[in-house]
């Protein structure tokens, strides 16, 4: 007697791969530039941000299909931040710390004054942005720049969603502060 599983087991099997491979490639297909962005932020370094996004998506590999269908978004970026927050302290306690310019996307042809204007719109808000303490960006951008809703902000960041919540606003009010107090004024002129 033979000890090879059953034909039918093998076609089960060999299709339930092709399935996970194809849920795996829409994964990665899907979250790797916003966890790329997201780990790059955390750690200063686009080497180091793929590295993190690449140890995430192995880990998929080896989770339960089914188990994480319901909250893949959470899972991944709760991943990817733990692997980023951990390359980020050992090479902080190596003492190499690297910074990368992130580069803006460009849009559909606007005029040259909107582009200008849209430009030192974007950079005062990033400049503003990233005056904000530490968690109140990561907060931000996960909302706003990953679609992440509070719970799964909540999730990823260990946070209850009342201080996800608490978080966006505050950090959204400064922001509009700072960007109105900072807008230029005309001036006006006495004759």
């Amino acid at each position: 007697m033979s000890s090879a599983p059953p034909v039918a087991s093998l076609v089960a099997m060999t299709e339930n791969d092709a399935s996970t491979g194809q849920w795996i490639r829409a994964a990665v297909s899907q979250y790797e530039q916003p966890l790329t962005l997201y780990a790059l932020r955390i750690t200063g370094d686009l080497e180091r941000a793929r590295d993190a996004v690449q140890e995430t998506f192995l880990r998929l590999c080896s989770e339960d299909r089914v188990r994480m269908e319901d909250h893949l978004a959470e899972w991944l970026f709760s991943v990817c931040r733990s692997r980023a927050v951990d390359s980020h302290r050992k090479e902080k306690r190596m003492g190499v710390l690297m910074q990368t310019m992130t580069h803006a996307r460009s849009s559909a042809e606007p005029s040259p004054h909107e582009v200008v204007e849209n430009r030192e719109s974007a950079t005062l808000a990033m400049e503003t942005l990233g005056s904000l303490p530490a968690n109140q960006q990561e907060v931000i951008r996960l909302k706003f720049q990953h679609g992440l809703s509070y719970r799964q902000i909540a999730s990823v960041t260990q946070l209850t969603v009342t201080n996800v919540g608490f978080l966006i606003h505050t950090g959204l009010k400064t922001i509009r502060q700072k960007m109105n107090v900072s807008e230029p004024r005309p001036v006006t002129s006495k004759q």
